[in-house]
């Protein structure tokens, strides 16, 4: 048998992690939100907008716990590109591919901290002219509701720290948590091991 040099992968130590909300927690919560929606779109067919990168297992859940008729579109806005704190500029990096002029549409957001993403999302949709536009957040990490931003669906308050996991990342990483954890993004760095 021929003898090959093996490498090994560097390892890699985890950050410790808070778990805020397990994942049966986040489960029952989405199936809640998805009955509240049912009931008062039971009329309509709405178009669920998510956010990307970081609501697609929130809007998967979602749609698959509705039981009226809906559609989906994503939109991808960069706010925080890999770091930790938001960078101030929005960029729109991927637009919808359906028409929401006249529909009533559901923004599906995985976290509200400062509505500055929420805002610029709220003035290009309405631009739009949908005959309704409603928003469901799994997370609202404000330190007071804004009167100027509503939210008609709240999955969770939380209160600050970093949050990661059910979508929710750190530069990339910890989107597949079936948890949602306040980590340490400073520590969480250091524990990245060096190429």
């Amino acid at each position: 048998m021929e003898q090959g040099i093996m490498t090994m992968a560097p390892e890699r130590t985890q950050p410790q992690m808070e778990i805020l909300l397990t994942a049966d927690e986040i489960r029952k919560r989405v199936r809640e939100l998805a009955a509240e929606i049912d009931r008062d779109f039971s009329d309509d067919t709405p178009v669920l907008i998510g956010t990307l990168k970081g609501s697609f297992i929130f809007v998967a859940d979602l749609c698959r716990a509705m039981t009226v008729s809906h559609h989906i579109d994503f939109l991808a806005i960069a706010a925080y590109g890999t770091g930790t704190a938001p960078t101030g500029a929005l960029k729109l990096l991927k637009d919808l591919t359906v028409n929401i002029t006249g529909r009533s549409v559901i923004i599906v957001e995985d976290i509200i901290d400062t509505g500055t993403t929420l805002t610029h999302l709220r003035r290009l949709l309405l631009a739009r002219q949908p005959r309704r536009l409603a928003v469901v957040a799994l997370l609202d990490k404000r330190s007071r509701p804004d009167p100027e931003l509503p939210i008609d669906y709240v999955g969770f308050r939380v209160d600050g720290g970093f949050v990661v996991g059910y979508g929710l990342d750190l530069a990339e990483r910890y989107r597949h948590l079936p948890y949602i954890a306040r980590i340490n993004p400073t520590q969480a760095e250091e524990t990245e091991p060096s190429v």
